[in-house]
């Protein structure tokens, strides 16, 4: 099963990864990081509980669709230049 997302990205001539990943039940957070060089230079930490209250879905793959859309919406704001 897979762990999380990985994307590499050029914008403006530069390259970024970004990595999202789900914590697990002990620690119930979505969480995405954008490194650029080797460094993380932006994380996004999302709990359960405002992912699942947001998709107001039951269905047991809401974690992995709203991981899914985490990292999108990562790549889109990196790519559009609205990240930082």
């Amino acid at each position: 099963m897979q762990k999380g997302f990985n994307s590499d990205v050029m914008y403006r001539g530069m390259s970024f990864h970004v990595q999202t990943e789900d914590w697990g039940r002990e620690k119930p957070y979505l969480v995405s990081r954008v490194y650029q060089s080797g460094a993380v230079i932006k994380s996004v930490k999302t709990p359960y509980s405002e992912v699942l209250s947001r998709l107001q879905i039951q269905d047991p793959n809401a974690i992995r669709l709203a991981m899914r859309e985490q990292h999108q919406q990562i790549l889109d704001l990196l790519v559009s230049g609205q990240l930082f």
